[in-house]
Formats: C-alpha cells, structure tokens, sequence
C-alpha cells in the first residue's frame, strides 16, 4: 500500500510555516508524489493569510514539477455552531478543491465533550467542507462515536494527521485517540485520509507514524481515500455533486 498524494500543508502565507509552494511541489516530486494540497489556515488563526491570499490562488499552476497541485483551506472552526472562518458565500465562490474544517484553540477556546463534538459535526453542515483535521487531541475533548456516524452520514473524510503522532507533537494522546476513532470509523465505512500537516517542505509525504497506525490497526485500504488519485478526487468532491 502507498499513499500518492498529501493533502494537507502549510506554505509561508500561514505564517508560522517556512517554505514556499514551489519547495513543496519540488520535494513532492523527488518523493514520486502525484499530487499535492495547499491549504493554509484560515483568517481567524494567529498570522494566518488575509482572505485575499485565497482568492489569490488561481494564479498558482495545476502542475509544479510534474505534480498536481490543489488549492485549498484549512478553516478554523470559530462557534459551537460550526461556523468556520469563511462566510458560507464566500466559501462557495472561491471554488477550493480541498476545505479541511479544525478546530484550533486559538480560535475557539476547548470547552465540553459535547460542545466540542457539535462544533466539528456542525461545521460538517457546510458542503464545501470535505476533510475534518486532526480529530485527535485530547486537550478538545470529542465524542468518536458520534464523529464517526456524522462523518459517515456526511461523507466528509477524517484525516489521520501525522504530525499529531511525531514525538515532537504538542497534542496530547493522539496515538490513544487514533486507535478509538479508527475503530469507530471501521464500523461506519468511513473515508480516511492520512496527511503530514507539513510546516516545512522536507515534511511534505512524510506520513510513516500515521501509515504505520493505520496499517497496524488493519483499516481497509478501500477506506483510505490517498491510496488512489480516482478515489480521492470522488470523495473531494462527492459533497458538491
């Protein structure tokens, strides 16, 4: 089993990142990626880009040293309500391939199991949302059961985010986490998709801790939605169909 393309990465725009697309899509290709997803965070986070940068991206080439390039957003969920950081019309005409709904302290302070679970199910009500990232994090309390039946009821992908399971990670008991949500999301036939969350270029497809997880716990590969380019455009776009 390999994974063909990592659909969540972070350029210099979001500012606290350190590489230029042109860098990511270069290492992307000397790794033998086929494709690749920018999405830097939302306005609400801390030195994240104005929502110009997003309107912005068209001017990025679909293709950078042979690898295809997504344009995308990773949206920080600011209500208990699921109100991300993009108006919902604004969201639509901007037209990204790739909208990772999170939640991110920063922009909305942790609260109950069950207020942090309907703030991330509640985002899901948005159809341009396509990925929930890093569900993991035991500092926002989430109910996996019930993330696991929205997302199969949604078809949003929950993404098994690698960074969150690198010794130098500050998210607490994501491995733990993972290992719940997994076997909830077995249960419900639910599309993962496993990424880097890179803040740096050489991280880009460096996915090995969260492969390995996966791998080990025995999810199905038809499930795991970056083992294939066909199957990943279908659930990247089945939502707005």
């Amino acid at each position: 089993m390999k994974l063909v393309a990592d659909c969540h990465f972070h350029t210099i725009s979001s500012g606290h990142a350190y590489s230029t697309i042109n860098e990511y899509a270069e290492e992307a290709s000397e790794k033998g990626l086929e494709l690749i997803g920018m999405t830097d965070h939302g306005p609400a986070m801390l030195g994240g880009p104005h929502i110009y940068h997003f309107d912005n991206l068209k001017v990025i080439p679909d293709n950078l040293h042979g690898v295809e390039i997504l344009k995308g957003i990773e949206a920080n969920i600011i209500g208990y309500d699921g109100t991300i950081d993009v108006e919902d019309e604004k969201l639509e005409a901007l037209n990204l391939d790739i909208v990772i709904s999170s939640f991110h302290s920063p922009c909305l302070r942790p609260s109950s199991i069950k207020d942090n679970t309907a703030a991330v199910i509640k985002s899901m009500e948005n159809r341009c949302v396509n990925i929930i990232g890093h569900p993991d994090d035991s500092r926002i309390g989430l109910d996996y059961t019930e993330l696991a039946k929205a997302a199969a009821d949604s078809g949003v992908m929950i993404e098994v985010n690698n960074s969150s399971l690198r010794a130098t990670s500050y998210r607490l008991n994501a491995r733990e986490n993972y290992e719940i949500l997994l076997n909830e999301c077995y249960k419900y036939n639910v599309y993962i998709i496993i990424n880097s969350d890179a803040h740096f270029h050489i991280d880009i497809g460096e996915n090995y801790e969260a492969f390995e997880l996966v791998k080990n716990l025995g999810y199905p590969k038809e499930l795991i939605a970056n083992t294939n380019i066909v199957k990943l455009r279908q659930r990247l776009e089945i939502r707005r169909r």
